[in-house]
Parts: C-alpha cells; sequence; structure tokens
C-alpha cells in the first residue's frame, strides 16, 4: 500500500517547499528554492491536495495519474488540480530537483468572491488525461506576469483592498488559461482529430445494441468514459467542435434515430421509447416535441 500525502493547507504545501507563508489561504511558490525531493525512494507517489493548484514545472519528474489515466504532461505545460483530487506520481525512486513554479490557494479565499460562485465554470480543473495545457513561451510570459503580481501582493501589508486584488488577479490568470485552452482546441488538431467521428460511432453503435434497453441512454460521463477522456474535457471539446453540448448532441443522436424507427408500424411510440433506453414513454414525447415541433404521433401521420 503506497503512502498517501495529504496537503489540507497552504503552509504545509509552503513547508515542504521551503517557502515562507507570507498567508495562510494562498501562495506562489518557486520550485527551485525547495530542497531536492525524494520521496523516501518511493516510485509511486499518491497526493491528495485540499487545495487549488495550479503548476507550471519544468523539469520532468514522472508520470503523473489522475485515477487510471495518464496526464499529457511535459516540460512547459500547466496542471490544475481543484480540492479533493487525487494525484500519483510514478518516478523512478530517485532524488530530483523540482523546477517551476505553482499558485495554490485554499478555498476558503474565494468564499463569497465572484470568482467562488463561478470557480466550477473553470472546467479545466476536472480534465485528466491527455488534457493538460501546453503553453507557448508568449503565454508563459503572462502567466509569470500573474503570478508575479500575486507574489507582489502577499509580500505587502494586508490592508482591505489586499484580499479583493488577490482574487481578481487570480480570476485574471483563470481567464487567460480559458483562453489558451480555446487556442488549444483549436491547434492541436492531432491530439483531438477523430474525437468527433469516435464519438459519432460510438453513439450508432450504442443504438445498434441492446445497451438502450439494459442501461438506458447513454450519458455524456459514459461516452468520455469510452473515449479515454474526462467528461469536463469531453464536454468542452464537442463544444468547441459542434456549437452544441455534448448531452445535446446526444439528443439530437437518439431524435434523428427516434425518426427512423417512427416508420416501424408494427411498434408504437411506446415500445420505441423503451427500445431507445427512456423509462417513460412521456419522456421521450416531452423531448421530440421540444426538438422536431411535433409529438412522435404526429410525425408519424405527417410521413405516411
Amino acid at each position: 500500500m503506497h503512502n498517501v500525502y495529504k496537503f489540507e493547507t497552504v503552509s504545509e504545501y509552503n513547508v515542504l517547499n521551503n517557502h515562507e507563508t507570507l498567508h495562510p489561504l494562498v501562495s506562489v511558490i518557486d520550485f527551485s528554492k525547495a530542497a531536492p525531493r525524494s520521496w523516501g525512494g518511493e516510485k509511486t507517489v499518491r497526493i491528495n491536495y485540499g487545495l487549488y493548484c495550479i503548476f507550471l514545472k519544468e523539469v520532468k519528474c514522472g508520470d503523473l495519474h489522475y485515477g487510471k489515466h495518464t496526464y499529457d504532461y511535459q516540460e512547459g505545460t500547466l496542471v490544475f488540480v481543484s480540492p479533493g483530487q487525487v494525484v500519483t506520481i510514478e518516478t523512478t525512486g530517485e532524488i530530483y530537483q523540482p523546477k517551476g513554479y505553482a499558485l495554490v490557494f485554499h478555498p476558503d479565499l474565494i468564499h463569497g468572491t465572484t470568482l467562488g460562485k463561478h470557480i466550477q465554470d473553470y472546467t479545466f480543473f476536472g480534465y485528466q488525461s491527455d488534457e493538460a495545457l501546453h503553453i507557448s513561451q508568449r503565454e508563459r510570459k503572462i502567466v509569470m506576469d500573474c503570478l508575479s503580481k500575486i507574489e507582489y501582493e502577499l509580500e505587502q501589508a494586508m490592508d482591505k483592498h489586499s484580499k479583493k486584488i488577490i482574487v481578481d488577479n487570480i480570476e485574471l490568470f483563470l481567464n487567460y488559461c480559458t483562453r489558451f485552452y480555446d487556442r488549444q482546441f483549436l491547434t492541436r488538431d492531432n491530439v483531438h482529430k477523430g474525437i468527433l467521428e469516435r464519438f459519432e460511432t460510438l453513439l450508432n453503435e450504442y443504438f445498434q445494441s441492446n445497451k438502450p434497453q439494459t442501461v438506458g441512454l447513454p450519458s455524456v460521463s459514459y461516452c468520455a468514459r469510452e473515449l479515454n477522456l474526462s467528461s469536463s474535457y469531453f464536454g468542452d471539446l464537442i463544444k468547441k467542435e459542434t456549437g452544441k453540448t455534448a448531452q445535446e448532441y446526444i439528443q439530437a443522436k437518439v431524435i434523428d434515430v427516434a425518426k427512423e424507427r417512427i416508420f416501424d408500424q408494427s411498434k408504437s411510440v411506446s415500445e420505441i421509447a423503451y427500445d431507445l433506453g427512456f423509462k417513460y414513454p412521456q419522456h421521450f414525447t416531452r423531448l421530440f416535441k421540444q426538438r422536431v415541433g411535433s409529438t412522435p404521433n404526429e410525425y408519424r401521420s405527417s410521413v405516411n
């Protein structure tokens, strides 16, 4: 059984990295000032963070994993971790000097703020496999400028403006990361190529099988899992590619399949609904009416 290292407070993580705690709820860390690490010679290290963490690593120190997925991690990438996530690091067991930077902040810092109310909108905190943010040199300068401004404020005497300035700069940093991810969705075609086609194939095969009757309608999380992506990243990717949410895309596929099956006069609308994976026929009728503008029975009559 591997040891699990837990960091519930900013000060605990600062101690690990030989960093002075300037504020109990937020810190900007320069890893080059940390002592060389060996994790006790362990080759598999599990870390449970009770903090929001954004890492800019500048040395390859091992493979990162969330659950069964390997993070698409290399030098010059940003890695995002939210409270409660467990990160596994596969190392050689040898001592290494960490390099790079980190912004870590406790959830209490943003409670009651605008950022706290929509932190869930920054879906990249839920990304996992093949989903790190690869930044350019120009983008790195922006990242370092944001971190510098936060660090500058932490070094000043705290006053009534401090929290707002710090949180506003964290929000600015996250907004830049959102822009960088939008750019990455467009430029990393070699990574994303075929995801939409595979999604379409997955749905076709699903409705050609007996899974709708045994499992129900395909969920976004099911599709993401089958495509080896996190639900958050998958949803954002489909939205960028199609303009629809993944759920809307699935519903559109359901309606397309339903329109074909409505031609089969041997089955009632209720039977078709159950065959598609609906628990209740009225839910199918409601969705069909919303999408098509008529009920299944009205549609059936109009095409016959």
